[in-house]
């Protein structure tokens, strides 16, 4: 475990946004902001000494387990955004995170993160093994309006899709990368919603890993103002999202 000479407990990081990260209409795809909030994370418990790399010495790693996305504007390709992070709560086995993102100094998204720690070879959570009392906690300084939730899926539900998870869906941990399943249930939206920004937040719970071959459903339950996505395994749920539209 190595903590960086300039490790502050509030990490502040700049990005470009390049074309590769956006979609037809020239904004970042909801599926980069996610990638961008999580390195920005990851970047943070790098410099803090609690990376991936710092943690796998003891079969360790950080996963995400629920994520609130609250959307004011997007940024477009050639902006320079910058994304700010910080802890709420960091014990034992379990760390809210919080991100903000700004463009030209104006806060333009908000999120917050609920991450476990997983023992990457029993698979299973566990007690964080590292030390981390050197992180200041801001468990008042919440990054978004509303806080994360339980989403329901017992609603009546349609099958919009099924697949076979392949090796392009897993990440470095062995399971399908959180933002694969976004990725998933995004593409099977309307896509004047999304291109038009239709999008004002979004939910993620992630309920059990999924790996190489699982064959999953995905279903999908639309209102007026929201759409409920779930992906489930042998008919147990796996995955939820919420998307909620302006």
């Amino acid at each position: 475990m190595s903590i960086a000479s300039n490790f502050t407990s509030i990490l502040s990081k700049d990005w470009e946004i390049n074309f590769t990260q956006c979609a037809p209409n020239g904004y970042l795809k909801y599926t980069e902001l996610c990638n961008m909030l999580q390195l920005t994370a990851a970047a943070h418990s790098e410099t803090g000494g609690i990376s991936f790399t710092d943690m796998q010495e003891f079969d360790q790693a950080w996963v995400l387990s629920r994520i609130r996305v609250e959307i004011q504007q997007l940024p477009q390709s050639g902006d320079t955004v910058t994304v700010k992070t910080w802890i709420n709560s960091l014990e034992n086995s379990r760390s809210i995170r919080a991100l903000e993102m700004y463009l030209n100094g104006k806060k333009i998204v908000g999120s917050e993160t609920f991450w476990a720690v997983f023992n990457t070879k029993r698979r299973r959570p566990e007690a964080l093994a590292l030390p981390f009392s050197h992180f200041e906690l801001y468990p008042e300084n919440r990054a978004t309006a509303i806080a994360m939730s339980k989403i329901d899926v017992k609603h009546d539900k349609e099958i919009k899709f099924e697949k076979t998870i392949s090796l392009s869906d897993l990440d470095i941990v062995n399971h399908v990368n959180n933002v694969k399943y976004l990725e998933w249930c995004i593409d099977l939206i309307d896509v004047n919603l999304i291109l038009k920004q239709q999008l004002e937040s979004f939910e993620m719970n992630f309920l059990k890993e999924l790996s190489l071959r699982d064959t999953v459903s995905i279903h999908e339950n639309i209102s007026k103002s929201k759409t409920v996505f779930s992906i489930t395994k042998e008919d147990k749920n796996c995955f939820a999202l919420l998307l909620n539209w302006k």
